[in-house]
This record gives structure tokens, sequence and C-alpha cells, in this order.
């Protein structure tokens, strides 16, 4: 892929989390940006006050004349007339994971990967890495608060970079790590992977695209098979593990050994069991690429956490509100029993929005399950992002299945009445779809 400094990178589907990095990282290596994306929002306006131009209708006539190359989400579909456009033209068009392959082929890349705490992980080995100085680049699926951003760039000369490796549409076996990270394994996009073997061993083959002299860092209890060096991480029967939790003054405590060498106590600003064993896998990376227990002991104390990753809005006497992306059932199960922990005394009521309808097909006796941990669900519609409707499955369907003292229907537009109405003392708003949107919304509200 050569390239000249002013030459014009086009995307297709550049508001996402994913693609917005990448759009981000070529404007910033002076590069002019272009693309398309069906709905305005918070990264696209950003994106154009950065200097992107885009376009939010797909319209071939206002596709720029000279593109060096195109780049295209996954979420694309086939027949998008502007995709179509492209391909007539002869441009070159790489999906989002190539691009992200080709660039870990130039460095020393610690991939992440793992069906649940993908982003977490990313962001703090990103910060870890950078308080110890380390010249880094890094590609991350969500806000990283310490850095108010999807993706950091360092200099030309980088020689680590970190990045968040999706397992959908087989894209992490684009990369090439020095470093590989599997945090977990959960059933999920079984509209890519017919079944839970088929998963597995697409994370297989993950790990052993790991450099020969690179090491695979992996949750207990894992079916992770590799020749590489493995190094694992967790609570018990592990190489690197913690023990003796607490919460003191509003920070998560724990003590950590590595082999039976004891490392000492470490704090962090995040709640939750599932956030002990990022870190843990955060530790295991940084002190794999030199960083010494101190720097990571510090780093660990002013991480900020990302945008909507158990992001708490308001902290009041009276009230508490919550906002996360989890869409998953394990990750609403993990977030849940954290509120759980934090505020235990306190009536949680959850607001959540589905996402896509056959996720929500494949996982409905999972989302009522972890859904009735609360004692309030509030549902929202479906949010169906790239898929049609599927004949039954609705969020009544959901509704009907969840235990819980009170649960009832809404309509998006209808949700800030509804709060008003029932005074929540605790809330917690879940989804991958668009209910960011009323987050702000609902923050000033309660404020």
């Amino acid at each position: 892929m050569e390239m000249l400094k002013n030459d014009m990178v086009y995307f297709l589907g550049i508001g996402g989390i994913g693609m917005s990095a990448l759009a981000r990282y070529f404007l910033k290596k002076g590069y002019r940006v272009a693309g398309y994306d069906r709905t305005s929002s918070n990264i696209t306006c950003n994106l154009e006050k950065e200097g992107a131009m885009i376009h939010y209708h797909e319209d071939i006539n206002v596709i720029p004349d000279e593109i060096a190359f195109v780049v295209m989400t996954a979420a694309i579909p086939a027949d998008s007339i502007e995709l179509l456009a492209l391909k007539q033209r002869g441009v070159k068009i790489y999906k989002r994971a190539e691009i992200l392959g080709m660039l870990s082929r130039k460095c020393n890349a610690i991939c992440v990967s793992g069906t649940h705490g993908k982003t977490t992980t990313t962001s703090l080995i990103t910060h870890i890495l950078h308080c110890d100085r380390m010249k880094i680049s890094a590609f991350i699926g969500g806000i990283a608060n310490n850095f108010n951003s999807n993706v950091v760039i360092g200099d030309a000369d980088d020689k680590v970079m970190v990045v968040e490796a999706d397992e959908y549409d087989h894209s992490f076996l684009q990369l090439s790590p020095y470093i590989s990270i599997v945090t977990s394994i959960d059933a999920d996009h079984l509209d890519i992977y017919y079944d839970n073997q088929h998963l597995i061993d697409s994370f297989n083959e993950f790990v052993n695209k790991t450099a020969v002299d690179g090491v695979v860092i992996c949750r207990t209890n894992l079916p992770v098979v590799t020749e590489r060096k493995m190094i694992v991480y967790g609570f018990e029967n592990a190489d690197i593990k913690a023990d003796s939790i607490r919460i003191v003054d509003g920070m998560t405590e724990f003590h950590v050994t590595r082999c039976a060498l004891d490392l000492g106590v470490f704090r962090m600003p995040l709640f939750g069991e599932h956030n002990i064993l990022n870190a843990l896998a955060s530790m295991t990376a940084a002190m794999e690429m030199g960083v010494g227990a101190d720097v990571i002991r510090e780093a660990l104390c002013s991480f900020k956490g990302v945008w909507r990753r158990f992001d708490i809005r308001v902290n009041k006497n009276d009230t508490v509100y919550i906002d996360d992306y989890a869409h998953h059932p394990e990750e609403i199960k993990a977030t849940l029993k954290t509120v759980r922990t934090v505020f235990p005394d306190r009536m949680m009521t959850v607001v959540f929005q589905p996402h896509l309808f056959s996720r929500t097909r494949d996982f409905l006796d999972g989302f009522a399950e972890s859904l009735s941990i609360a004692d309030r669900v509030i549902l929202l519609d479906i949010y169906p992002a790239r898929e049609k409707p599927i004949q039954g499955i609705t969020s009544s369907v959901l509704l009907d299945r969840i235990c819980c003292a009170e649960k009832m229907l809404c309509h998006k537009s209808e949700l800030l009445n509804v709060l008003k109405k029932i005074h929540p003392e605790l809330i917690v708003t879940m989804g991958a779809g668009d209910i960011d949107r009323l987050v702000p919304e609902i923050e000033e509200m309660l404020k």
C-alpha cells in the first residue's frame, strides 16, 4: 500500500468506532479523508471538525474523483450503491481489518481479542505503556477517557502498536500479533460462527498467528491451544493471579502474585471481577514489554476508564446513573452484579435496548436471566443495525421471560417522561445501539 502525502482515503461507514479510529489515523498522518455514513453522530461531527469530508446519504456524485483507496466496514451491504460504483471505477477496496493487518506487520503488535473485555483491556494497556513513556500507536474500540479518543498516534518510527482484535467477520485473522491476548470466548455473532467450536477454532487460529518469539496471554479455563509461550491469568491456577479483593475509598484494591513472586497491592477506579481480570491481562502484557510493577501500579490508579463502560454519569446521595455498552447476556450479568456490589442498598432500574434481532433470538433466555438481576426493567425496541426484522422476535417476547418486581416496554421517545414519573434512585442504561444519544438528556434530568 504505497501512499503519498495528501492522497485521499475514502471510508464507507466512517462513523463506526473502529472506522473512525482509522480515519483519525490517516488525518493525523497528513492524508485527506472523506467518507459516507448513514447517520450523523458525535463521532462524525468531531471527524468533520478534524478535517474529514462526510456525507450522510448514499450519493455517487459526491464521491471524490481521486481516491488512493477505500476502507469499508464489514457492515456495508454488498448492494450499496457507493460500493458498487467504487468497484466499477476500479478503486482498490480494503476492509478495515486488512488495513489494521498491514499496520500490525510493521511493528510489535499487541492484539487484544475476546468476546468481552477487549476495549477496557486495550485502553488500559495503552495507558500503561504511555505512562512508561513508550512510543506507541493504538486502535481502540471505544473512547479511552485518558486520551479522549479511540486512537493514539505516535511517531512515524513507532515500534509498538496496541490494537483491539475484533472476532466479528473473522477480522482478527488479518492481524500479526507479537503479543496476543484472549480475554474470553463466549458464543456470539452466530450469523458468522455457526457453532461454538467454529468460534473456538477461530480464536485458536488467531493466537497461532502470534510471532514465534512472541507470547499468548489468556484467561484461565479458556480452550486455547498453542505451541507459543503462554501466560495464564485469573484468580486460581494461573501464572499471574489476584486475591484479597476489596473496595476501599471508591477504588478496587487487590493483591497480585506472578509465579510465586509477590508483586504487591494494586488499586484502580474500576469495579467488578471482570475488570480485575482485564487489569491482570493488561499488567501481563505490559510486563512482557518490560514495564516495571511500580509504573503499572501508578498507571492503574490514574486510569480513567472507557466511555460507556460502567460509566458513572451521576452520583448523588439520592440518585446514581450508570451508562454501559453491554449488549451480550454475559456482559449484562457482569455489569449488573457489579452494580449490586457497589450500590447494594438501592433499587436498580435497568433500561435496555436490545441490539440485533438475531442476537436477541439466539440469546433470548440468557438476556432474560441476566436482566432479572434488576429490580425494574424497561425494554426499548430492538435496535436493528444491519438487520431486517425476524418474525416473532420482539422486545415483548423478551419481556415475558424476565422475572423481576417491575417490568415494562417503552418507546425511546417516551423514556424521559417515564423516568420522570418513577424517579429511579439507581438507573443503568445499557445497549450497543443508539441509546447513547439519550444519555446526555437523562444525565441532565437527574442532575
